[in-house]
């Protein structure tokens, strides 16, 4: 049975001199992954044989080890890992950075290991008095790692197969299991970040209501664009084609018939307020009540220079997204009552024709504990959360404890999870869209983890563990979205939350 190693993560080889555990690493992991012991011996002393400078070397060793952790890479530790205290410092790394730390355990025979330590070539064999006593060492060790309280995330043998997943996940039968006894539901929508396609902006238009009518037909329920005048650094340089965000939702009013519409998320920076709410009931007249406002403080410097837009501080951002979060419900509602906020004045709240829908839900982007989610317990009907399974339910319970101190029932809030979804069905044909779609300056499994790369099964196991940390809607952008068959293809996941 293969090993799935999630990305990021911490693997600790484990077993002494001769178990195997550097052949196994070569074979299963690429070299710039590999963190030795014995090769920063090298580096610090006078050759990979050389025990003064372990000390120097294990010093490198963990500053490699915090760096790459930090930077969310896969790292393999290739070291004898027998000492308790040394295994506890990789656990502490790992916990620091936040990501699972797994033990591959060697229980490799004596006499295979002394073999083994006395044919080595290239540089003297270990003494065979050190290998006694790591093997003495090493049943201490074994018995540990059989406990239930040796501290890892997991423990396995080595194994034929390695299999990279993106984290977290549910395997197929746990998910499965899981629905059948304990079913969830899960609301899925689409985010469209990025519209340079093949053929330039000719086919855009063609592309883009292609796209949205086999959202609907997959079984999204939502349609959400973002809120740019230049595309963001973190999808694409900034001279790639970028639509402006409620044009945009007009024209997939137009080309939809049941889908909710909404930028993910408006920046309070970009448009008077005041301003903003006519744009928003608009698009809910247009569509037929299917608006939804995403709200958030705005953070794109560069776009705001580029456009001759104020960037004020963050406080006064948050001031502004505070005053929309008030305003917009008087723009909706009945009558023209004045509004004076922190940072707006109105004299007359007044917008006609008023929305379709007698409430057009709010939400609100971003996680910060102290004041997003502060005010989104004031103010909105959603929040929308980034982040593992564990991220997701600390935020949530942040958000309950908002709630409680204003006397807020927390189910009035929905919560919303975004991120990328890269789906195939099978292995093999994923490995072939990661290389295909990733740059050349960026590795295939760096590729794989910022795009949450997964065959459908590992996908239904990753959104069945958000379903349970609290999410009720997934908003998710497929970065290989140039066309109708990603979204197709997505429909099966969408289909095992039904």
């Amino acid at each position: 049975m293969p090993i799935r190693i999630p990305v990021p993560a911490l693997v600790v080889l484990v077993g002494p001199s001769g178990a195997g555990k550097s052949t196994w690493a070569a074979t299963h992991f690429r070299s710039d992954q590999i963190v030795s012991s014995d090769a920063l011996r090298a580096v610090v002393g006078e050759g990979e044989h050389d025990q003064r400078a372990g000390k120097d070397a294990f010093d490198v060793l963990d500053l490699v080890l915090e760096r790459r952790l930090r930077r969310g890479l896969l790292t393999v530790v290739d070291s004898l890992a027998l000492d308790g205290k040394r295994r506890a410092a990789y656990r502490k790394a790992a916990a620091k950075a936040g990501v699972p730390c797994i033990a591959i355990a060697f229980d490799t025979p004596p006499a295979v290991c002394r073999a083994r330590n006395r044919s080595r070539t290239g540089r003297p064999p270990v003494p065979a008095k050190v290998v006694t006593d790591q093997l003495r060492a090493w049943e201490h060790v074994r018995a540990a790692l059989a406990g239930s309280d040796h501290g890892f995330d997991a423990v396995h043998e080595p194994a034929d197969e390695v299999v990279v997943v993106p984290r977290p996940f549910l395997d197929a039968p746990t998910w499965r299991a899981l629905q059948k006894e304990h079913p969830v539901s899960l609301d899925f929508q689409l985010q469209i970040p990025s519209f340079t396609w093949e053929g330039g902006p000719e086919e855009i238009a063609p592309r883009l209501a292609a796209i949205a009518g086999a959202a609907e037909e997959a079984g999204f329920t939502g349609l959400w664009v973002m809120d740019h005048l230049l595309q963001i650094p973190q999808v694409g340089p900034e001279w790639h084609d970028m639509l402006d965000s409620y044009t945009t939702l007009s024209f997939l009013a137009a080309h939809t018939t049941t889908v909710t519409l909404g930028a993910m998320v408006t920046g309070v920076t970009y448009r008077n307020i005041a301003h903003l709410g006519k744009i928003v009931a608009t698009l809910d007249v247009l569509s037929g009540g299917r608006a939804v406002c995403g709200l958030g403080a705005a953070w794109f410097e560069r776009e705001h220079r580029a456009y001759g837009w104020t960037f004020p501080p963050l406080r006064e951002r948050y001031r502004m997204l505070e005053d929309a979060l008030e305003l917009l419900p008087l723009l909706w509602g009945p009558g023209a009552p004045p509004f004076q906020g922190r940072t707006i004045t109105v004299a007359e709240a007044v917008c006609y024709p008023r929305p379709l829908q007698e409430h057009v839900p709010i939400l609100v982007g971003g996680s910060g504990e102290r004041t997003t989610l502060r005010l989104v317990a004031r103010h909105a009907d959603a929040c929308n959360l980034f982040g593992d399974a564990a991220t997701v339910r600390h935020k949530v319970e942040v958000l309950h404890g908002h709630c409680a101190d204003i006397g807020r029932d927390p189910a009035e809030v929905r919560v919303t999870h975004l991120a990328s979804a890269l789906t195939a069905s099978d292995r093999d044909e994923l490995s072939e869209t990661v290389d295909r779609l990733r740059p050349d300056h960026v590795t295939a499994q760096a590729f794989a983890a910022r795009t949450n790369a997964a065959t459908i099964d590992d996908h239904i196991g990753r959104f069945r563990e958000l379903a349970d940390a609290g999410v009720q809607t997934a908003i998710v952008n497929l970065p290989d979205l140039s066309g109708t068959a990603p979204v197709e293809r997505f429909a099966e996941v969408i289909a095992a939350f039904r």
